[in-house]
């Protein structure tokens, strides 16, 4: 592609920000070596300024975490007028906030896990600690116990006693206001990339020990992964077709990784929806779109060429 001007944003105030300058610093990595010219922001209060006058084509995102994925630094994006990478605002915001995204994966008919919210006033001030013994018999044990916004599997427990439960909880309300409780789902994790309507290769994800939380996300060698993932082919087809469901639910555009279990019958469930997905050296789509043939600056030129037809589009 003709070279660019490219602003990539990557860091910010969130606590996944070690993590979005890995990828931030892949990113612009990989598109200078194109031959584009590339800046480096972080997020802070000359920003606005910086985009405003620094004569940039496009903006890459490459930011995790609240401002990044919540639609805010979209919403600031579109108010400059420069195009940007990844979903818009609204789809930012539906997948940003799980619960309501949850609610419209159901709506859209797909499998999501039976699943309590429960906001950190409601268990301080109402009485919502008496409800935990009945939340454990309803969903039963074990449990997963997560911040209701946020990514990288930050505060994530897997709760198999229920007297454990309560601390579980208190353990997630600090990353987040809210906190989702579902039922587990036991089976194989697989995360499917959508680029721009098309499904890449599923992914298998093994963690050699625990659950796939923050440092097997993020240690290399600390998780086994297959791609393709090593599963039947109607159950592949039915991941991907969970995946591209997803993302229309939201409105998504341009890139999302649906992360998914398979259960032992090969259903897929759909556990959340990522609108802004790590491009670390671990991270889970340049491996798919590796096994797709398409190399990591390739993919990072994709997106920008995607952006950039976006505005170019007649409305």
């Amino acid at each position: 592609m003709t070279a660019t001007s490219i602003a990539v944003l990557a860091g910010g105030i969130s606590l996944e920000r070690e993590v979005s300058l890995r990828s931030g610093g892949r990113v612009a990595d990989a598109l200078s070596d194109r031959g584009h010219q590339v800046t480096r922001l972080d997020i802070d209060g000359d920003l606005v300024r910086t985009l405003e006058t620094g004569g940039f084509d496009v903006a890459f995102l490459a930011l995790h975490g609240s401002a990044g994925e919540d639609g805010t630094i979209q919403s600031l994006l579109e108010l400059i007028g420069l195009p940007y990478t990844g979903p818009d605002v609204l789809a930012s915001s539906l997948a940003w906030n799980k619960p309501i995204a949850q609610g419209l994966f159901a709506r859209a008919g797909l499998a999501v896990p039976d699943r309590v919210t429960l906001s950190q006033q409601a268990f301080r001030e109402m009485g919502a600690t008496a409800a935990v013994d009945r939340i454990a018999e309803e969903l039963g044990i074990p449990l997963v116990v997560k911040p209701a916004s946020g990514g990288s599997s930050l505060g994530l427990t897997i709760v198999e006693d229920a007297a454990r439960l309560p601390q579980a909880i208190v353990g997630a309300f600090s990353y987040a206001e809210v906190v989702l409780i579902e039922r587990f789902i036991p089976g194989t994790e697989v995360a499917v990339t959508v680029l721009d309507g098309r499904t890449l290769p599923p992914v298998e994800i093994r963690p050699k020990e625990g659950a796939y939380d923050f440092a097997a996300r993020y240690t290399p060698g600390a998780t086994e992964f297959h791609v393709p993932a090593r599963l039947p082919e109607q159950v592949a087809a039915a991941c991907a077709d969970t995946a591209t469901a997803a993302v229309d639910a939201v409105g998504a555009r341009h890139i999302s990784r649906a992360d998914l279990i398979i259960d032992e019958a090969g259903t897929p469930w759909l556990l959340e929806l990522d609108t802004c997905p790590g491009l670390t050296e671990t991270s889970l789509v340049p491996l798919a779109a590796e096994a797709a043939s398409l190399p990591f600056p390739d993919l990072c030129e994709r997106l920008v060429e995607l952006a950039l037809r976006d505005v170019a589009a007649p409305r």
